[in-house]
């Protein structure tokens, strides 16, 4: 249990039954994201044919809310409803928005494969995946202002902590039951497995939402004296050593995410693997993650520097795609599922660490807008690294293929995997960018605690938590 920061997290208030319970948004969120940015975009591009650049714009379609999510919390934040509720109706709407779109996507995706209906397939999926995205970017940000409502102050970064390891728990079983369930690949198959899932995140979001929040008379009218967005926003910027931070933040995340919609493809094409085994590369990822997650929470506990883990997350990322590049020379798929468990434990050692740091950047009227900077931030440059990298394996494999032998030879070699791993190097010239801008950032907080005479040590926690 010392491994665990949220194992004191329930309490009086809000009972671990309770917390479970509103854990299950996570869990349907985590779900959705394995289906977008891991199964779909192998199925449509090995068995459904679809070029890599249009999944990859695909996959970044629902990226493209994340930039509003600071603006999403505050209005939660301040929302004025006639029964007394604030968080309730962003999750119930979001719930309903990610429902639509996971019950029209596999037919938007039949479509898509078909040349003569391209055109109409291209639009259903884009609205498909943007319903979805916009669903969860809404639930998760609702939800977890709602678990940091219901939980005392003294134990809500454990609270809201447990509901982030529940996402990656989610996106664990997720991969693998669907990965199972789509190990006989069909047309018809697909369409059953993405319906399911769109009825069982209705069933676990209505879990999670039930009798959670108490109604609220106050909440029924505006409060004329609140700050606006605009004025705890410019707040925030004129603190000029925030953009350092978020220039790392932005070139870790972007070197993390390019490989997101090439991974499984990676795997099946040139690896030979089955949809159900470049699923599973999504679970690895996902256990790598919530690995990093707890040797991050107890580094902090000890009073580590969340800079430093951040810096050995990257670090992990280099050497992570260093072994995936050379996975198909050794036409060994264990170096690939080890790579993406690395991924994963360098993503996640990277993120905690980040946000931790902007969590000890922010002033107290304005944390949550720092976070919701971060998650902007962190959630913008994925999807600009993930619609980047598609893009790119397209034009540097079809340019390998295409020019002549000696060429070729000069590129890396015309072979089916030059695309993909043109892309995983470089990522790690971008982490390695990332770890030269970040360092200068090293052991400032620590120096100005010593310097006012203040702790550097605080309780360790995921607060409102984005992505």
């Amino acid at each position: 249990m010392a491994f665990l920061p949220f194992a004191d997290a329930a309490s009086h208030e809000l009972p671990l039954g309770r917390l479970l319970r509103l854990s299950m948004f996570q869990v349907s969120v985590g779900m959705a994201m394995v289906l977008l940015s891991g199964t779909l975009n192998r199925v449509m591009v090995v068995e459904l044919g679809t070029p890599t650049w249009v999944v990859a714009l695909l996959i970044a379609v629902p990226l493209l809310v994340a930039p509003f999510r600071a603006l999403i919390g505050h209005r939660s934040d301040r929302h004025i409803s006639a029964l007394g509720w604030r968080r309730v109706p962003y999750i119930w709407f979001g719930t309903l928005m990610q429902f639509g779109g996971l019950a029209i996507m596999p037919f938007a995706l039949l479509h898509l494969s078909r040349p003569e209906n391209f055109a109409i397939g291209m639009v259903a999926a884009a609205v498909a995946f943007l319903l979805t995205g916009t669903g969860f970017h809404v639930t998760q940000t609702a939800g977890l202002a709602l678990a940091t409502d219901l939980a005392p102050e003294n134990k809500r970064p454990r609270a809201v902590a447990l509901l982030y390891v529940m996402l990656l728990v989610g996106m664990m079983l997720s991969a693998f039951v669907i990965g199972g369930l789509l190990i006989e690949f069909s047309p018809t198959r697909l369409v059953q497995v993405i319906q399911a899932a769109a009825v069982l995140t209705m069933v676990l979001n209505l879990m999670a939402l039930w009798k959670q929040e108490a109604r609220a008379p106050d909440r029924t009218k505006a409060d004329p004296d609140a700050p606006s967005f605009g004025e705890l926003w410019n707040g925030f910027v004129r603190d000029g050593r925030n953009a350092r931070l978020l220039i790392a933040i932005g070139i870790g995340a972007a070197a993390f995410a390019m490989q997101d919609a090439l991974l499984e493809p990676f795997g099946g094409e040139i690896l030979g693997l089955s949809v159900g085994a470049t699923t599973a590369l999504t679970g690895a990822w996902a256990f790598g993650a919530l690995v990093g997650f707890m040797l991050s929470g107890r580094s902090l506990s000890r009073g580590g520097d969340p800079l430093r883990i951040a810096g050995l997350g990257l670090v992990t990322g280099v050497n992570a795609f260093l072994l995936v590049v050379f996975a198909p020379a050794f036409a060994s798929p264990t170096m690939l599922y080890i790579g993406a468990g690395l991924i994963g434990l360098g993503l996640g050692l990277f993120s905690v660490g980040t946000l931790i740091e902007a969590m000890n950047l922010a002033k107290s009227e304005t944390a949550g807008l720092a976070l919701g900077a971060w998650g902007a931030v962190q959630a913008t440059c994925a999807g600009a690294g993930i619609a980047f990298g598609g893009v790119l394996r397209d034009v540097i494999a079809a340019f390998a293929v295409n020019t002549d032998p000696a060429a070729s030879t000069m590129i890396i070699g015309a072979t089916r995997a030059t695309g993909y791993t043109s892309v995983y190097l470089i990522e790690i010239v971008l982490l390695l960018a990332a770890l030269a801008v970040i360092g200068p950032l090293v052991g400032h907080a620590r120096r100005n605690s010593n310097e006012t005479g203040e702790s550097a040590d605080q309780p360790f926690g995921l607060r409102e938590f984005p992505t």
